[in-house]
């Protein structure tokens, strides 16, 4: 009996060290997709468009810049990046001012960035915007 026990020992052993890589393995690629997350975009100016699109007391979702801007009152902006928090995925739409993020279900105060539902737990990173001959630029510079 004795000499079973050993190797019971091993191959447990072995065993916990595979779930081990394998959870450093799942560690690493969610890094990356966090720190892509914290990164906030867009990373140069880029024109999103007519600044009247944006509904007061409403916002918009610019997915291919991934941008979203609202506009509290009119004549002003505020932007944020449209990548979640969690693990780098772009809001999809917004609904009753919260954006949603489709991989996870985080949802987030589109006025404010403020994460309302995890799994994220970090607000949207804000964003520069202005207008500029009625269209509005936003990201660094702007």
């Amino acid at each position: 009996m004795s000499g079973q026990s050993p190797a019971r020992r091993t191959v447990l052993k072995g065993a916990a060290l595979a779930g081990a890589a394998g959870l450093g393995v799942a560690a690493c690629s969610t890094e990356s997709k966090l720190g892509h997350a914290q990164t906030p975009t867009p990373t140069a100016p880029v024109a999103l468009g007519a600044a009247e699109e944006v509904p007061v007391g409403g916002a918009k979702l610019y997915r291919e810049q991934r941008v979203l801007v609202s506009c509290p009152a009119k004549g002003q902006y505020k932007a944020f990046s449209a990548q979640c928090t969690h693990a780098g995925c772009v809001l999809d739409k917004i609904e009753n001012n919260e954006g949603n993020c489709p991989c996870h279900g985080s949802r987030f105060d589109v006025t404010t960035g403020k994460a309302l539902k995890g799994p994220a737990t970090v607000p949207l990173p804000e964003v520069p915007v202005k207008v500029e001959n009625g269209k509005l630029i936003a990201g660094p510079d702007a």
